[in-house]
């Protein structure tokens, strides 16, 4: 198998990102893998707009993951604060999970926030009712903080609340 390669994703990018992103946490084509969100949540993940505010913001990065060629993931990295990152969106091609190319995502997003920020620590959320995803993280080293935050939803959803993670980074 053939090494997976990573880089920054450009605007041209925005295009091959959406559909991946969608794939991979909605709807039924979701449910091939398990670290989507189609059981409870429907409609769009993310947009192209806040896809290209992302790809603009100098804060902010989306790691892409290629084999051979194909898109198979992504992440976002951003700066939270001075020492801290933010890891979020971590997608995984539903057809590819269970097979480490979420585990090498996460190592490429902390070492970019390592040197892209300076970062000492990372953080993410992770949607409470995905206790399964959160011990995977936690397997990973991060650490439940006891902070929860609230689910972009109007009206609000307290069950989709988010747990806060944090890492502490060599």
């Amino acid at each position: 198998m053939s090494p997976v390669v990573f880089r920054a994703a450009t605007a041209d990018d925005v295009a091959a990102l959406r559909p991946l992103i969608e794939r991979a946490y909605r709807g039924d084509s979701a449910k091939a893998g398990w670290t989507h969100e189609a059981d409870f949540l429907s409609g769009e993940r993310t947009s192209i707009e806040e896809l290209s505010a992302v790809i603009a913001d100098p804060e902010r990065v989306i790691l892409m993951a290629y084999r051979d060629g194909t898109l198979i993931g992504c992440v976002q990295v951003a700066r939270s604060a001075d020492d801290l990152g933010y890891l979020g969106m971590l997608t995984v091609d539903p057809a590819l999970q269970a097979g480490g190319v979420g585990r090498q995502l996460l190592a490429a997003a902390e070492a970019e926030a390592i040197r892209r920020f300076n970062a000492r620590r990372m953080e993410m959320t992770v949607i409470q009712r995905r206790a399964e995803l959160i011990a995977w993280y936690e397997r990973r080293g991060y650490v439940r903080t006891g902070e929860q935050r609230p689910f972009p939803l109007d009206p609000p959803r307290p069950e989709l609340a988010f747990v806060v993670l944090e890492k502490a980074l060599p």
